[in-house]
């Protein structure tokens, strides 16, 4: 994304009047989470300068810095000890994460009854993924969904949203503070069919170029009919 992001973190990239990320907190808030962890490296502080404690939004925001980029799984298995103490228990319940440099419509209430399963216990997945179709920029996918299960490899590959949730325990070989992928643990997870989840046809961008920031943007400052 540079150079726009030289001087500015991606998540407050500007699509349709909003910075990226209020979308989601925005998106969040409708559905009824009402506590948030954001994870940030790269010029952070700009990240909470511009969204504070979260009032504005109807939620509470609680940050995770990290002195350098730690990757999805290694940002998280930091942030648990926060994730725990917003639970209220010992051990965090069932959480779900969202990146903040992708733009989806995707109303997150849809995904509160997996929550309650997974953290009642009916649901025996240790993550829950958003699969979405194979843009034109990855048109190989990252992995099939069959019966409500997500494998490595199938006959349909779809590609993996950025949203997802997980159980802490997929991440309790991480050492806190260290690098870490997502892929690998869940991987690994879908080889003990521990991975369910759902396929989303609706509006998602991958905002990884500024090309795609660009269509974006006119697509979303485009008046409605």
């Amino acid at each position: 994304m540079r150079p726009l992001t030289d001087t500015l973190p991606k998540p407050l990239l500007r699509v349709g009047g909003k910075a990226l990320i209020e979308y989601h907190l925005q998106n969040l808030a409708q559905a009824g989470f009402r506590d948030i962890v954001i994870n940030h490296a790269h010029l952070g502080q700009m990240i909470e300068a511009a969204l504070g404690d979260g009032e504005r939004f109807g939620i509470r925001i609680h940050y995770s810095p990290e002195p350098a980029a730690l990757e999805t799984a290694g940002g998280i298995a930091q942030a648990l000890p926060i994730l725990r103490v917003g639970s209220g228990k010992g051990q965090p319940q069932p959480f779900l994460a969202v990146n903040a440099d992708i733009y989806c419509s995707m109303d997150f209430s849809t995904l509160l009854p997996v929550l309650h399963r997974m953290r009642d216990h009916s649901h025996r997945a240790l993550a829950h993924l958003v699969l979405v179709d194979n843009p034109a920029h990855h048109p190989n996918g990252d992995f099939s969904l069959e019966s409500g299960r997500v494998a490595v490899t199938g006959k349909e590959m779809l590609t993996f949203s950025g949203i997802g949730i997980y159980r802490a325990e997929l991440f309790q070989d991480i050492v806190p503070g260290t690098v870490a992928k997502l892929a690998p643990l869940l991987k690994e997870a879908m080889a003990g069919e521990k991975v369910s989840g759902q396929h989303y046809s609706g509006s998602w961008v991958d905002v990884g170029t500024p090309e795609r920031l660009r269509l974006l943007d006119i697509d979303l400052m485009r008046p409605v009919s």
